[in-house]
């Protein structure tokens, strides 16, 4: 497993901030978990509401734990609801299946984590989230 390092995670994390206000966007939650899906940084913005942190690391936690980024996650959900929601008990309830949770891979295509945000609709989201991958130069998957 190739390691995220906190350099890496801090320049996903700093280009999807400046997303978020290039867009004038609502107050964001961002969060960037390393492969293990342990919180490698995390950041909100001034006047979050108070769920954000959480929602954020179960749209980065969800993508990890099925392998795949939240929108696919939000698809498979409206296609097959009871077993989104079956994965979600084994979970405890960490996964949040909407879209806004990317993972992405390094150039050898080896995984490095998922970047969570909620703050905004969960299109935005998702935009802020792969902005800040593609500028680390790394591959994002939204699903």
């Amino acid at each position: 497993m190739a390691d995220l390092t906190l350099a890496l995670a801090q320049k996903i994390l700093d280009a999807a901030l400046a997303k978020v206000i290039e867009k004038k966007l609502k107050p964001m939650v961002i969060t960037v978990l390393d492969a293990r899906g342990c919180v490698k940084l995390s950041l909100a913005q001034d006047g979050t509401s108070l769920m954000r942190n959480e929602i954020a690391h179960g749209k980065a936690y969800g993508a990890l734990a099925m392998g795949m980024g939240s929108r696919a996650i939000f698809t498979r959900a409206q296609e097959q609801p009871y077993f989104i929601a079956a994965a979600n008990t084994l979970a405890q309830g960490a996964m949040i299946p909407v879209p806004g949770g990317v993972l992405f891979h390094d150039a050898s295509g080896a995984l490095l984590g998922a970047v969570g945000i909620s703050g905004d609709t969960s299109d935005n989201d998702e935009i802020c989230a792969i902005a800040g991958i593609e500028a680390a130069g790394l591959k994002a998957n939204a699903g």
